[in-house]
């Protein structure tokens, strides 16, 4: 039985969210949790948030065993992007774009 959970509009570009999430991918959730305690990346505490909110998720439901859960998918889409400009030389304005990431852990239990 799945059971998921989102984290919505993370001021992180999803760029770097995924280089983190593709470690998790298919890992059993313990295995998880300590891969992303050892990463030394601010997107492996994001990536922890969001998996501890699935597995509060799945504890809710007398049916799932905890111990049996792994991360069946991970998905960092894009977000809304903050577009702010930089003042350059001779007048000139460049743009910088703030980008922001929704991630989304879905969880299965083993067979």
């Amino acid at each position: 039985m799945e059971k998921k959970a989102m984290g919505k509009y993370i001021r992180l570009a999803p760029r770097k969210i995924r280089i983190v999430a593709d470690n998790i991918k298919g890992q059993p959730v313990e295995k998880a949790v300590n891969v992303l305690g050892f990463t030394p990346k601010k997107a492996a505490r994001v990536l922890l948030k969001v998996l501890n909110s699935a597995v509060a998720n799945a504890e809710q439901d007398p049916e799932v065993d905890v111990d049996t859960l792994y991360v069946k998918k991970v998905y960092v889409d894009e977000g809304p992007t903050m577009k702010r400009w930089r003042a350059r030389a001779q007048g000139r304005a460049y743009r910088i774009r703030k980008r922001s990431s929704h991630v989304t852990i879905v969880l299965d239990e083993k067979a």
